[in-house]
C-alpha cells in the first residue's frame, strides 16, 4: 500500500530539485510548510511526517531505496521525540541529511543543543513566507558552494559556503545578543499593523518574549529609524514609551 504521507515525485529530475521532508505534528501547519516548500523554485516536498519515529522511518527507507531526502524541516516539539533527539538519532543511523529547525521555543539552551547536533539554520514561529524562502535559498547557496569546491577544499571555500547560511538581514553591526530572525519577526509584526502603537510590554506578551527583550529590539529598530518612538500619555511614574512602524518612503 502506498504511504499516504509520501507525496508523488516531482516531474523535474533529482538534480534540479532539493527534496524536503517536512516534520510537524500539526496537520495544518505541516501542509502549510509543504506548500511553502513547493513555492520556492528548485525545492519540492517529498513527504510529511507527523512525529519523530515516522520521520526516522521515512528517512531510512528513502536512503535504502536510493532516493534520500536532501533536507529536513524539523519541528522541535513533537509528540514522541524532541526534535534534537530526532537529529541525534539521525546522526546515529548515519543519516547526514541537512536539517532546518522550526520551533516556537526561544530557549537559548535549546538553540545551542540544536547547533551541536548539526542543525545549521533556525526558523522561529510564526514566520512569513519571505523568511522561510530566505532560509531555503541560503541552504541552496550553501550546497552549491560546497559542491563546487570538489573533494579538496580550503579555508576560504569553507568560509564562503558557511557565510551563505547567514541571513542577509543580519547586519555586522547588530548588537550582541540580538537574533536576526527575532528582529525580522518583530519588524513584520509592527509592519502588519502600521497604525498601532505598542509598548515593549504589549509586544512581549503578543510574541511570547520578555518585556526587556522586546525593548532591546524596539530600541534597536528606533535607532535604525525603522520605528517611531514616543512617550505614552497618562502613565504614572517612569514614562512608558510606545513604538510604531515608521512610514514607508
Amino acid at each position: 500500500m502506498t504511504d499516504p504521507r509520501v507525496l508523488p515525485p516531482a516531474s523535474a529530475s533529482k538534480h534540479e530539485n532539493i527534496v524536503v521532508l517536512v516534520v510537524d505534528d500539526e496537520p495544518e501547519t505541516a501542509a502549510s510548510h509543504a506548500k511553502y516548500v513547493n513555492r520556492v523554485p528548485g525545492f519540492t516536498t517529498g513527504a510529511i511526517a507527523a512525529n519523530g519515529q515516522e520521520a526516522l522511518s521515512l528517512l531510512s527507507r528513502a536512503r535504502n531505496t536510493g532516493t534520500p531526502f536532501d533536507l529536513v524541516l524539523l519541528d522541535m516539539t513533537l509528540p514522541d521525540l524532541h526534535g534534537i533527539d530526532v537529529a541525534k538519532r539521525m546522526r546515529g543511523l548515519g543519516l547526514t541529511t541537512d536539517i532546518i529547525a522550526i520551533t516556537a521555543v526561544r530557549d537559548l539552551a535549546v538553540v545551542r543543543s540544536a547547533v551541536a547536533t548539526g542543525i545549521t539554520q533556525y526558523l522561529i514561529k510564526p514566520f512569513t513566507f519571505a523568511a522561510f524562502s530566505e532560509k531555503l535559498e541560503n541552504h541552496r547557496q550553501f550546497i552549491a558552494t560546497m559542491r563546487s569546491t570538489g573533494p579538496d577544499t580550503s579555508q576560504a571555500a569553507l568560509d564562503t559556503a558557511f557565510s551563505a547560511l547567514r541571513s542577509s538581514t543580519a547586519s555586522a553591526s547588530l548588537p550582541k545578543g540580538l537574533i536576526p530572525e527575532t528582529l525580522a519577526q518583530i519588524t513584520e509584526h509592527l509592519a502588519s499593523q502600521p497604525e498601532r502603537c505598542l509598548s515593549a510590554t504589549e509586544l512581549g506578551e503578543e510574541l511570547g518574549i520578555s518585556r526587556v527583550t522586546a525593548r532591546r529590539y524596539l530600541e534597536h529598530l528606533f535607532e535604525s529609524k525603522a520605528v517611531l518612538k514616543q512617550p505614552r500619555h497618562g502613565t504614572r511614574g517612569r514614562p512608558e514609551y510606545e513604538y510604531q512602524a515608521a512610514p514607508r518612503s
